[in-house]
């Protein structure tokens, strides 16, 4: 099936800005016309693509026809750059799907590294990050998914250390004999969101499995930090991030020395990886900076 690229760029445009409005503004047509794309194209698949609302969303199919359209568009930027001619389009967008404690620390400098491309990030927890390639909505991922996704290749990064800390005065107030089963039942935990298992593998690890603590959700790198600080819970940090309140005396560790490393994989698409060379190169480069070595 071949597709309008004026079709394309209407339904990219709906789902980048949220809006048939802001899709006209950006394209320099009318929303009728606008609508009328998405009609047509979503008549042509046989599903729709768009869900209308306020902002505008993709369905399944559409989040996967509005990656090929910038697919392409990427494979034509790269063609473009290798038979050194003139750019006259926009920058191609990327969508990729990163964690948040990557964003944090170390994956802007890929970013920054990178020119001619949009990044379009979804943020989501490194052991679920692949899910969105096997979903065909990104071209490449972060996560800790070291099997390749079909049709992928996969680059190892290094390794993410994270460090149970919290305040002094929480460890004093609920820890007073140490960490034990029954201390770490009751006192409260940092959890990021409902797909962060990172607490709970510390638990396992350090006093054995079945211990549900109660938990703050707090779905935010920075805000997780800050919490652990104000004493509202523990919680596992990213050790650089941590390291300074830690050598402050702000946090302490719950056990010293009892961190909980997480192995990073750059997975792509293999069918875009040679237009993706380039953003591989500077997410290797940033990530050799930031993590340490699987070796």
């Amino acid at each position: 099936m071949r597709f309008d690229p004026a079709h394309l760029s209407a339904l990219s445009s709906v789902l980048q800005l949220g809006s048939f409005e802001a899709a006209a503004a950006a394209l320099g047509v009318t929303p009728s016309a606008i609508s009328q794309r998405i009609r047509a194209l979503e008549e042509r698949v046989g599903t729709p693509l768009v869900r209308r609302a306020s902002p505008c969303s993709g369905t399944e199919a559409g989040l996967r026809i509005a990656k090929h359209a910038e697919d392409v568009a990427l494979l034509e930027h790269h063609l473009s750059q290798d038979l050194s001619l003139a750019e006259t389009e926009a920058p191609a967008r990327l969508k990729v799907a990163v964690n948040a404690d990557s964003l944090a620390q170390w994956f802007v400098a890929a970013m920054a590294e990178t020119e001619g491309v949009l990044f379009d990030l979804v943020v989501d927890d490194q052991d679920h990050s692949t899910d969105w390639l096997r979903r065909g909505v990104v071209s490449a991922a972060v996560t800790a998914e070291a099997r390749p996704v079909a049709g992928c290749d996969v680059v190892p990064l290094g390794r993410l250390d994270y460090v149970a800390t919290t305040s002094p005065a929480y460890l004093r107030r609920w820890f007073p004999e140490g960490v034990t089963r029954e201390a770490a039942a009751r006192a409260p935990c940092l959890v990021f969101n409902a797909k962060d298992r990172l607490q709970q593998r510390w638990l396992a690890m350090h006093l054995g499995s079945g211990i549900t603590p109660p938990a703050h959700y707090l779905p935010s790198t920075q805000g997780f930090l800050d919490a652990a600080m104000a004493g509202l819970g523990w919680g596992m940090n990213p050790e650089v991030l941590a390291r300074p309140a830690l050598a402050s005396g702000a946090l302490v560790e719950l056990v010293p020395g009892s961190r909980l490393d997480t192995p990073l994989y750059w997975q792509v698409s293999r069918v875009m990886a040679p237009a993706l060379r380039q953003i591989t190169g500077a997410v290797r480069r940033a990530a050799r900076e930031a993590l340490r070595s699987m070796g």
